[in-house]
């Protein structure tokens, strides 16, 4: 599928920030034999005192902006055309727990593709022993990890309810474990650290995904969104694979990759310090566009 992508993301202050430094995180990768970034650009309103750009340690297009002088608000665009290439799951060749196990211990590499990045704890995602025990009811013996990953990607999709005023960006997976409520980063985290729990290595997936209206209703403008995912490793023969729990999908031509990290601390679209005080608001729209051929 050959998309058009559209961002905004707008801040307005209550009180003019005096000064302030971002890390903008927004625009689509090129992915081998999965996704292409055709053409993308990124702006930004004021003007930044200083812009630079560089490729973080797990390869995601970084965009560092710099403020000195007052501001009321901070406007961000991005527009970019990206073909993405739907990646069907194939045959099952994942081991079962044991012997993940040990071809994780086998493997020495710790390059950014490293599944021992995602193997343990990470800033956002502790242990958490009642999650642990959900995993592990989830878990039959005898089954592959793909198996594991799948029956767990269902069960959370089954047992949460997709609210977005359940919980914030800031909401922990402790919290919306219990509360069985939240968004596709709440979902996601959840998964993530029931499948570390077992010895799955697990990561988290930043994007952009379509959305199909319901028969008969138009498309709304700005009504796609940002979207979280999860990757899991598989092990050496199998690799990587990637499951959306919140609609319960394997990842298709409609999930369009921005960035890959441990949770969502690495991949933030909008991360940063400002010089403020008082409140703000925000207001974020999304277009994924086809283009007919």
């Amino acid at each position: 599928m050959l998309y058009d992508l559209s961002l905004h993301m707008g801040y307005h202050y209550e009180v003019p920030a005096s000064g302030a430094r971002h890390l903008l995180r927004v625009m689509p990768l090129s992915l081998t034999d999965r996704q292409r970034l055709i053409a993308g650009s990124l702006s930004v309103s004021p003007t930044a005192d200083e812009r630079g750009t560089f490729t973080d340690f797990f390869g995601q297009h970084t965009t560092s902006i710099l403020f000195r002088g007052p501001h009321a608000a901070l406007d961000i665009r991005m527009q970019a055309r990206v073909q993405v290439e739907a990646t069907p799951l194939t045959a099952d060749l994942s081991p079962e727990l044991p012997k993940l196990r040990q071809e994780l211990a086998d493997l020495w590499s710790i390059d950014a593709d490293s599944p021992h990045h995602l193997a343990g704890p990470s800033p956002r995602l502790a242990n958490n022993a009642d999650i642990a025990a959900y995993a592990r009811d989830c878990a039959r013996p005898g089954q592959t990890v793909r198996e594991i990953a799948i029956a767990l990607c269902a069960r959370i999709h089954k047992d949460f309810k997709y609210d977005p005023e359940a919980t914030t960006v800031d909401t922990s997976p402790r919290e919306a474990f219990q509360l069985k409520r939240g968004v596709c980063q709440d979902f996601s985290h959840v998964m993530i650290i029931a499948l570390r729990s077992l010895g799955i290595p697990a990561g988290y997936v930043s994007g952009f995904l379509r959305t199909i209206p319901p028969p008969g209703k138009e498309r709304l403008e700005g009504a796609d969104a940002m979207h979280a995912w999860v990757r899991i490793w598989c092990g050496k023969a199998a690799g990587y694979i990637e499951l959306d729990p919140t609609n319960n999908i394997p990842a298709s031509a409609d999930h369009i990759v921005v960035g890959y990290g441990r949770d969502y601390s690495d991949v933030a679209p909008v991360i940063g310090v400002l010089k403020s005080y008082g409140s703000h608001r925000t207001v974020q729209a999304v277009d994924v566009i086809p283009v007919k051929g």
